[in-house]
Formats: C-alpha cells, sequence, structure tokens
C-alpha cells in the first residue's frame, strides 16, 4: 500500500486547485484554518495574505472623525474626505480615492474612517478642524491605535508637505498631536483664552501642535488642552515645571498624555530651575480681567552681577532707554539694584513706562521672545499700581 501518494494528492490540491486561490509559496501552507469533521477540501476558508494584511494594519488606517452633523452619511464622508486629501496632497497609495471604508455612529455623532495606506491616514490626521457640511470635526486616532506597533508600519505623523492652506487649514493648528512626546494640560480655568494658553506653553518653545478642547455646543473650554513641542527634548521640562502651577482657583496637571511621569534629566536641571522662577511672570498675563498697561517688565535682560559697578549700571540704563524708546514716548526706566545685605525686590528685572498703552504694546511685541546676551527675552505687562507704589516682587 503506497501511504505517500495521498498526501502528495493532497499538498497538490491544496496548492492550486482550489477555486480563486494561488499556487503555495514553496515552504508555506497555503491556509492554517484546522478542517471541520466532515468538512470537504473544497470548502477551506482560504484568507488570502492582502486580506491578513489588512487586517493587521486597520488599526492604523482608521481614523476617528468626531462632531459629525446629522446629514452626514456614508457617502457623503467619503467623497468629503477622499476630495479633500487629493487637495492637499495627502494620497501617497496612488491614483484613486483614500477612504475605502466609513462606518458612522449616527447616534453619538462620529465615524469610523479607514484609509487605504497608513500613511495616508496619518496625513489624514492633519485634517482635524476642518469644516463637513458647515460643522468643523475633530479627527483623531482611534482608541484601539498602537503607537509602538504603527510606528512599524509606516509613518506616524502628517507629513510637512501637505498644502493645508487648500482647504482652509493652518499649519500645526490643531495636528500633529501624536506619539509620545504628546502633553495633557488639565486644570486650565475656564476663562483662559486659546491665545493665553498658547502664550504659557510657548514661553518653553513653538509648539508643533496645540488643541484647547471646547464643547461643540457653548464654544467654551472644557478646561484641559494638549500639546507637542516642536523641540521634543523640552517636553518632560515643561511637564516639571508647570505641573502644580496655581492659576486663580485652579491647579495645573501637565504630563506626557500617553504614559507616566518622566523626570527630567540631570542635564535639564538647571533649564527647569530658571523656568520654575519665570513662570510666575507669565501668570501675570493669565489672571481675569487682565489688560495692557503702560508699564512692561522684562526679564532674562541683566544678572544681579551686572548691576553692581556704576558704570556699568549707567551703560545698561543707556541701553535701556535706547531701546524702549524705538517704540513710542518712554517716560521712565527702573533697573532695581542688588543692596549689600538685604534682600532687593526686582532684582534682574527692567521696567519701562510709557506714555500711553498703545506705545507699551508696540514694545511688548516687539522685546518678548528677542536674544538679549544669549537668552531670550520675556516682556509682559505690570500693574501700574504696583509700579508707581515701588512694589516690583509682584
Amino acid at each position: 500500500m503506497d501511504l505517500v501518494r495521498p498526501h502528495l494528492e493532497t499538498f497538490s490540491f491544496l496548492a492550486g486547485q482550489i477555486p480563486g486561490t494561488t499556487p503555495a509559496i514553496p515552504g508555506m501552507f497555503p491556509t492554517m484554518f484546522p478542517l471541520a469533521t466532515g468538512q470537504p477540501f473544497g470548502a477551506l476558508p482560504v484568507m488570502p495574505v492582502q486580506a491578513m494584511t489588512q487586517q493587521a494594519t486597520r488599526h492604523a488606517r482608521r481614523v476617528y472623525v468626531g462632531g459629525l452633523p446629522p446629514t452626514a452619511n456614508e457617502q457623503s464622508v467619503a467623497t468629503f474626505f477622499s476630495q479633500v486629501m487629493a487637495a492637499i496632497g495627502g494620497n501617497t497609495a496612488g491614483p484613486g480615492d483614500a477612504v475605502v471604508n466609513v462606518y458612522i455612529n449616527h447616534e453619538k455623532k462620529f465615524a469610523f474612517v479607514e484609509m487605504r495606506s497608513v500613511e495616508e491616514a496619518s496625513n489624514a490626521m492633519a485634517l482635524d478642524g476642518i469644516i463637513f457640511e458647515g460643522a468643523p470635526v475633530k479627527v483623531r486616532r482611534p482608541s484601539d491605535y498602537n503607537p509602538s506597533l504603527a510606528a512599524t508600519l509606516g509613518p506616524s505623523q502628517p507629513s510637512p508637505n501637505l498644502n493645508l492652506a487648500a482647504v482652509g487649514l493652518t499649519p500645526g493648528s490643531a495636528g500633529g498631536l501624536e506619539g509620545p512626546d504628546r502633553i495633557f494640560v488639565g486644570g486650565l480655568p475656564y476663562y483662559f483664552t486659546e491665545a493665553q494658553v498658547r502664550e504659557l506653553l510657548e514661553f518653553f518653545g513653538p509648539l508643533r501642535g496645540f488643541d484647547l478642547v471646547k464643547d461643540r455646543e457653548t464654544g467654551n473650554s472644557k478646561g484641559y488642552a494638549f500639546c507637542v513641542y516642536q523641540d521634543l527634548s523640552v517636553t518632560d521640562i515643561a511637564c516639571a515645571a508647570l505641573n502644580g502651577i496655581k492659576m486663580g482657583d485652579k491647579t495645573l496637571t501637565v504630563r506626557r498624555a500617553n504614559q507616566g511621569t518622566n523626570q527630567p534629566k540631570p542635564e535639564q536641571e538647571s533649564v527647569l530651575l530658571h523656568a520654575q522662577q519665570q513662570i510666575a511672570l507669565q501668570k501675570l498675563m493669565l489672571q481675569p480681567g487682565a489688560v495692557s498697561t503702560k508699564v512692561l517688565c522684562l526679564t532674562q535682560v541683566v544678572t544681579p552681577e551686572e548691576l553692581i559697578n556704576d558704570e556699568d549700571y549707567e551703560d545698561i540704563m543707556e541701553d535701556m532707554r535706547g531701546e524702549g524708546g524705538k517704540f513710542g514716548a518712554l517716560v521712565n526706566v527702573v533697573i532695581p539694584r542688588p543692596r549689600p545685605n538685604e534682600a532687593a525686590p526686582g532684582v534682574g528685572k527692567v521696567f519701562l513706562e510709557y506714555a500711553d498703552i498703545e506705545s507699551a504694546t508696540k514694545a511688548r511685541s516687539g522685546l518678548n521672545g528677542r536674544k538679549f546676551g544669549g537668552n531670550q527675552v520675556i516682556a509682559v505687562f505690570y500693574p501700574e499700581n504696583k509700579f508707581a507704589q515701588g512694589e516690583y516682587d509682584a
């Protein structure tokens, strides 16, 4: 009895005689599904390699679209996002529509939009906030998105070359908010505007992405935001410096969104210390009812050591008068000096008093963020009553 031949026939059958299948690759089984008792060979469930690949990459090829209007349906969503992806140059998988499937939850007004490729899904993340049928929609990663696994499948960030202006979006406005360096900023007072929150965060450097989360019905802040810095090395510094800061009746919670608290590296400690010393000044601008004043307070301009010598002090005063006078009528310049054996409030700050708020506003715009002696100047409005009373440590 030939016991070998039936096995050879079986493998020959599996290799190419099932309708719709292709010959097996040498060294590989054409299917890994077990046979049910009595099941004919022709009924074998066969999953093509392409289908297996699509299943494995689906979490990285889908995007969550929230805040859909009631009129939205699968076809309108698919058509809209395919057209928009083409308009911004986000199609990287060749000609045709980028969207291959849409699932809508009408009750909760969201959809999962499946793209052809991982790269196209990442490009779609730049569409956050786009207007669809008259309403801005949120574009996010779905809850089953695995950043670590997705990183092995393709780009996880939108291409920097997308033409977002073609669809009325601004690069970096809310996109670029994925990955391990995304920061959660919680405990924000509800009266903080988007501009105020950005200004506080941008003390540590320019942002690649920012999103102040708002209530869709009222447009009011929900009290938390997300951001990503262009320079990822400042992520932990910003978290450590801002976390626990008191803002009105709130306390900020600032941490990486995707993992536990990270401590700054030793080489970052000096930067962190300086940052913590300067945050109090930024808070002056973020209190309820804060308005522009005629007085500007500059930090990062002088050090206490530079103010001890009389000649050096006069030179600095002259420089400040000349620099500050470029923006309008300068009434007064005050630079507190160190005092022997006693604390002197305001040492290290420069105060510029202008004849009008317009000049002070121009000065703030012109001086804030400028480099001075290798340091970045911080310019904030200062309360006029405190300045008049000689209170320089506010």
